[in-house]
């Protein structure tokens, strides 16, 4: 295969056009090879210790980048061609070679007409490994026509033809693979089969595009033909964290002053007997916050206390966040800046909604690092194919990254109050819904756990970048979240970050943070919420339970609450407008925050 050279912004080398994706660009289908192929004296290291710890041991790299017109020596990244296979619009001849004009490779057959990548793959159900679609032996098996010695043994390896007639049937039936050699032709109906390959002995070779064939690794299973830009031939893992001093939450603060007690490695000792039970008891009364039970389940933990200590990348930012915004006013420097206020006290008019939302943040600075840990080809269940597949398993492995700056505005809401309407039974019954259908997806396990509160203020994110849209200066695909709502946490959490991040620049233009302002912010939280209250697909849309993709969504729609995709944690998923502004018998989390607001306004 040869190397073709093409500029893009640097965001793109994860997506979407990271290791392992098929792009099409200008009428060529590329992909490109693993990071080993890099030249790393060209890919500048980035710095992101929080993001590491969860990758694993490795290092964080961008990609080559250039500014200006690139020359023979500029440092670049490979894509190579995929699929080989392509036919031409002119003589419609199939070929996996490529034409050339004065030395150099071209896109068009020796005819002079375009060559078009062919529409089908071949992806490994399991192995997620990728490969072209043996043409020539597929045209020359299954029960077309029947088998003739003359056709098994044919070796017209250059007379393939793209056929396309409405003479020899409809859909697929009309588009077919024909032999001039032998004169065999095959429909491309029975390609599509999920055991169509297996059935004519194609067998998977264990490999990515760009890799050589690998003796003695034989993947045993089965490919299945499928449209080389269908969605599932490339589901990649991507993890991104904001660059902030690290914050241990509360619960691991006491827990490391129980930890520390002179009188608790009795307690680990006894090992739950009556001795443990009154020493947990003295340990308690000398700590604030905790209970006797607390003592013995933390010693019952053992070895496992160690792991426990491991912060999960968004319980440290919330306890940053959280930190930022009781100190008041930042007059920091560095690459987290932000500005905290508590909620003013407000006339009747906002009290519904200053009783549920206890401070607001303007983030002025931060830092995001976004990495590519691999993907999966077909199937969430499928084999991870790191982005780094050097041979060399001693060296540290590399994965793509990319580092922007933005500004962004951060609420949380009140812990309490979330917590008592979460229990109620109607809100539990709508959230299980969605729940129960997670769980019998493979894929949606993926996604967060649908608990009430992370639905809700799900839903309240995207209101909010609905309406930022209008009022910021930025795009909806511009703006991106990032949900803190899990009650299943030693902290729980409870809170919104909507930020704007650029990778071409070293931060953005204040649009953003100016909105948090006190004055600012709740008329812009008011004015999402009744954007929402009525959608332009009412009734049918807040009736809903069963919208969206796998019917993830209740009543939630294009015309009320859905975003780009590439702003979404979760892929436009997990989303409901009643469980925030109500319906017939589920109370919403701000269900009555409009209509005290209309009160007030026409009494």
């Amino acid at each position: 295969m040869e190397r073709i050279l093409h500029d893009l912004r640097l965001s793109e080398t994860l997506s979407p056009f990271g290791v392992g994706a098929i792009v099409d660009v200008l009428g060529e289908s590329l992909m490109a090879p693993d990071t080993s192929w890099w030249d790393r004296g060209s890919a500048p290291e980035i710095s992101c210790e929080r993001l590491l710890s969860r990758l694993g041991p490795g290092v964080l790299r961008q990609a080559p980048a250039h500014s200006g017109r690139a020359a023979k020596g500029t440092a670049h990244l490979l894509y190579w061609r995929f699929p080989a296979w392509r036919y031409c619009e002119g003589c419609t001849k199939l070929s996996q070679l490529t034409g050339k004009s004065k030395g150099r490779f071209t896109n068009h057959c020796e005819c002079g007409g375009a060559l078009v990548p062919m529409r089908y793959v071949a992806v490994c159900l399991k192995g997620s490994h990728i490969q072209d679609v043996p043409w020539f032996k597929w045209a020359h098996r299954g029960n077309d026509g029947g088998v003739t010695d003359t056709v098994r043994f044919c070796r017209a390896y250059t007379e393939l033809k793209f056929v396309r007639s409405s003479r020899l049937g409809e859909g697929l039936r009309s588009l077919r693979v024909q032999c001039t050699g032998c004169d065999r032709s095959r429909p491309l109906s029975e390609l599509v089969g999920r055991e169509s390959l297996h059935r004519d002995g194609i067998r998977c070779e264990g490999t990515q595009p760009w890799e050589d064939p690998k003796p003695g690794d034989v993947c045993d299973h089965h490919l299945v033909a499928v449209q080389r830009g269908a969605t599932g031939n490339y589901l990649a893992e991507r993890l991104s964290a904001l660059d902030i001093p690290e914050e241990q939450p509360q619960s691991e603060r006491t827990a490391d002053l129980v930890r520390s007690h002179v009188y608790f490695e009795k307690v680990v000792a006894d090992n739950g007997g009556p001795q443990a039970e009154m020493v947990a008891g003295w340990i308690a009364d000398e700590i604030e916050g905790v209970s006797p039970k607390d003592v013995l389940a933390l010693a019952a933990r053992g070895d496992e206390s160690e792991e426990s200590q491991l912060l999960d990348l968004k319980d440290g930012e919330w306890a940053a966040f959280v930190k930022k915004l009781e100190n008041g006013r930042d007059h920091g420097a560095g690459d987290f800046i932000v500005d905290g206020w508590r909620m003013p006290a407000t006339s009747d008019r906002f009290s519904a909604l200053t009783s549920r939302l206890i401070s607001a943040g303007q983030v002025r600075r931060v830092r995001e690092v976004r990495a590519l840990r691999g993907f999966r080809r077909h199937d969430a269940d499928a084999d991870f194919i790191p982005a780094d597949l050097g041979p060399d398993r001693r060296r540290r492995p590399v994965y793509p990254a990319v580092e922007t700056f933005g500004e962004g505005i951060f609420f949380r809401f009140d812990e309490t109050r979330m917590s008592d309407w979460e229990v109620l039974p109607e809100v539990r019954a709508r959230a299980d819904i969605l729940a129960q259908r997670r769980e019998v997806s493979s894929w949606a396990q993926r996604l967060d756990v649908p608990e009430p509160r992370f639905v809700a203020l799900h839903t309240i994110s995207h209101l909010l970048i609905r309406r930022l849209a209008f009022a910021s200066g930025y795009a909806s695909a511009a703006l991106q979240e990032r949900i803190y709502a899990h009650s299943d946490r030693p902290d729980r959490t409870a809170g919104i970050f909507i930020y704007t991040a650029a990778g071409d620049a070293q931060g953005t233009l204040g649009g953003l943070v100016r909105l948090g302002a006190p004055d600012k912010a709740l008329p812009l939280l008011l004015a999402a919420l009744s954007d929402a209250d009525v959608c332009s697909n009412d009734p049918v849309c807040i009736e809903s339970d069963r919208q969206g993709s796998s019917q993830l969504n209740l009543s939630a729609c294009h015309g009320c609450a859905l975003v780009s995709e590439t702003s979404c944690e979760t892929g436009n998923r997990l989303l409901d407008r009643q469980l925030v502004l109500g319906g017939a018998n589920v109370p919403g989390f701000l269900d009555n925050v409009l209509d005290q607001v209309r009160r007030s306004t026409n009494p």
